[in-house]
């Protein structure tokens, strides 16, 4: 099986397991200097690769039952060993700056699901403090400073969401 050797470089990396192709098309258009590819056409080109590791049983394809997004997470199988040719002092650095780029993309993508799994806890709790004040007119006074708290909490929340989701299609087009 022939693989692109700058993926092979990014998929080995031992602090890499759980990925999505988009990480790794982002971090792989960082690394491949020499890419003359557009955004799409390298994410259909990382998805070939990752979809050869898949037949091979080096990776394991998850899909996300709620969104159905695609994840893949390294087998016991996997035992790739990248050969790395360094050039100069400048490709190391760039790998550096990449990888560093690539962990701070991962992240970005963690915090993104807590932060929208802490909204969906919110929106729910909200929700349940709007119908014990219309079931229990009584408790009105006590329960609408929850519900407003909690709905100021979830403004919050979307504004961090929107914030990363914005950096993050940012580094997507590059």
């Amino acid at each position: 099986m022939k693989l692109d050797e700058t993926l092979k470089v990014i998929v080995s990396n031992p602090k890499l397991d759980h990925f999505s192709t988009v990480e790794i098309r982002t971090a792989y258009m960082i690394l491949n200097t020499e890419c003359t590819m557009s955004a799409s056409e390298s994410r259909r080109f990382v998805y070939a690769e990752l979809k050869k590791l898949v037949n091979k049983g080096w990776l394991k394809k998850n899909t996300s039952k709620k969104k159905g997004l695609i994840s893949y997470v390294k087998t016991e199988l996997f035992n790739l060993k990248p050969r790395i040719v360094t050039s100069s002092v400048n490709d190391n650095e760039n790998k550096l700056v990449a990888h560093t780029l690539f962990e701070n993309m991962q992240e970005l993508n963690c915090r993104l699901q807590d932060y929208k799994n802490d909204l969906l806890e919110g929106l729910g709790e909200a929700e349940e403090y709007r119908t014990l004040r219309n079931e229990f007119p009584q408790m009105h006074d006590e329960l609408q400073p929850k519900y407003n708290s909690i709905r100021e909490k979830n403004s919050r929340l979307l504004g961090k969401i929107k914030a990363i989701e914005t950096l993050i299609n940012k580094r997507a087009e590059l």
